[in-house]
């Protein structure tokens, strides 16, 4: 008995040195992170960017939860040649800053709104390139300012009728995206780096791209998640974008951003055209991404 009883308490003594002391340290280390950084200026912070290409027409790319800039850089020899590229970095990811903040809707495009105004990216001749989050933010920004842009082409747009409706639709997905949209998902943002490590890197996502996703914090996640994705009634902007060039390209598979809920919000706006790319996931730009550049440079 005595033995059993030292054996338990070395088994407890085992599983709070090597698990809950180091969940407990990534925890405080994640919330600290946030607690600790400037509450968010948009006079004195810039977004990160940065411009690659010379050709007369112009894009702006805006990329995904958690995603960067660099996630485009494949495939740019012949789209950077007919097009100038604006490449940012949202606030909160990559090199971006990270301040404290709620990460709305508004603070999101008041920021991009800097970059574009700054850079000349509002002369009639650009195209709002966007994909998941970024596919938000950029019809968003054509409903805001139409007469900056000539349209939009936008790459697994999150459409949910509800909250509940794009719980349900992550229950079915990998463990963490389970997690993070449970009660304790605040929680789960602050242990990414536990999971963000690469042995469980997803097999579509190439290794700078998953290097790139680290660099967020819990706060920029969770917000961008609960306050953009979540809270955004793209049909109430459909009005503003309808004399507007517009371009859906979404994958059949992509488990992220369901089909039929993408397929049925782009058949509101007729001047739209939608396009569907047989077994394309949510990350077919960098499964094909020629394919996509091709697409947008036809259409526009």
């Amino acid at each position: 008995m005595r033995f059993f009883i030292k054996f338990i308490k070395i088994i407890g003594l085992f599983l709070f040195v090597f698990l809950i002391l180091p969940i407990a340290g990534v925890v405080s280390y994640s919330y600290l992170e946030v607690a600790l950084a400037p509450v968010y200026n948009a006079k004195t912070m810039s977004l990160n960017y940065e411009i690659v290409g010379s050709g007369e027409k112009k894009l702006i790319l805006l990329h995904g939860l958690a995603g960067s800039k660099n996630y485009w850089k494949r495939d740019l020899e012949n789209i950077s040649r007919t097009h100038q590229l604006l490449l940012i970095d949202l606030l909160g990811f990559g090199d971006s800053p990270k301040p404290q903040s709620n990460y709305s809707l508004n603070v999101q495009l008041e920021a991009i709104e800097k970059i574009v105004l700054k850079e000349g990216f509002n002369k009639n001749n650009t195209v709002i390139v966007g994909h998941s989050l970024g596919a938000i933010l950029s019809l968003e920004l054509l409903a805001k300012y139409p007469d900056w842009f000539i349209g939009a082409a936008v790459i697994g747009l999150p459409v949910f009728t509800s909250k509940n409706q794009f719980i349900e639709n992550m229950s079915s997905q990998s463990l963490f995206d389970r997690l993070s949209v449970g009660p304790y998902a605040k929680f789960v943002c602050m242990l990414q780096p536990i999971y963000l490590v690469s042995w469980l890197k997803p097999d579509n996502l190439p290794a700078d791209v998953f290097e790139d996703s680290k660099k967020h914090t819990w706060q920029s996640y969770y917000n961008s998640l609960y306050e953009v994705i979540l809270k955004t009634n793209l049909y109430t902007i459909a009005d503003s974008i309808r004399n507007k060039k517009l371009l859906f390209i979404q994958g059949e598979a992509d488990k992220v951003a369901p089909f039929a809920n993408v397929k049925k919000f782009a058949e509101t706006i007729l001047t739209a055209t939608f396009i569907d790319v047989k077994n394309g996931d949510h990350q077919l730009f960098l499964e094909n991404p020629s394919l996509v550049w091709n697409l947008i440079n036809q259409y526009f």
